[in-house]
């Protein structure tokens, strides 16, 4: 994420310190509770869950901030296709991307970034 981007997050006060990190922080608080929020954030608590229980259980919560990115990429290709009626390519596209994509270096999976992971 850019410096100056645009974080949006609800109003849990870890996420306060998003301003003095250079990001414009938009909390969004959903005060009227009830059904109105569960609607709103139906899908985005769904998400959230999953990811949750795939880190806990998959990686049974060793996951480091610098890898933490792949992970994510892997749950992102995973959700997107679980409902695909052609789960047989599944397969076939992940066999495809990792031809066609070059894998990073050793050194590169090891050697700390030049900016620091922000993990909250």
């Amino acid at each position: 994420m850019e410096p100056g981007a645009t974080v949006v997050t609800d109003g849990l006060s870890v996420y306060n310190r998003l301003g003095t990190e250079g990001y414009e922080h938009l909390p969004h608080v959903v005060t009227t509770g009830g059904d109105a929020a569960r609607q709103q954030l139906e899908h985005v608590h769904l998400v959230i869950s999953l990811l949750k229980r795939w880190l806990g259980a998959t990686h049974q919560g060793a996951v480091t901030p610098s890898h933490l990115q792949a992970y994510l990429d892997e749950f992102s290709f995973r959700f997107n296709r679980r409902r695909s009626r052609y789960r047989g390519n599944l397969f076939y596209r992940l066999m495809q991307q990792s031809v066609t994509t070059r894998p990073p270096g050793v050194k590169a999976l090891y050697v700390p970034k030049t900016q620091p992971d922000v993990v909250t």
